[in-house]
């Protein structure tokens, strides 16, 4: 069986959303797992809580527990972030 990874590696989105009006989280790397709050303190609190019962529920199921690549998704726009920086 596959040890649970940490899901504080994992990329995080916290979207505010007027129709709900509260803040949206979504761990995209993990399907279906989402959670949402008051402020997104709240949202990052209940996202946490949601990614570690999306993991061990997966672990319990025995799913596929992918590896997080949230650093490179990010990486091309940290890229031109540092471009930009050393061009000012």
């Amino acid at each position: 069986m596959k040890k649970v990874r940490s899901m504080h590696r994992y990329a995080i989105e916290i979207l505010y959303s007027p129709e709900d009006e509260c803040y949206i989280a979504l761990a995209p790397e993990l399907p279906g797992c989402s959670a949402f709050g008051r402020d997104e303190e709240e949202a990052l609190r209940e996202i946490k809580t949601a990614m570690d019962l999306w993991l061990l529920a997966a672990k319990k199921d025995n799913r596929e527990i992918r590896e997080p690549v949230g650093k490179a998704i990010l990486k091309p726009f940290m890229d031109r972030v540092t471009r930009r920086s050393l061009q000012t």
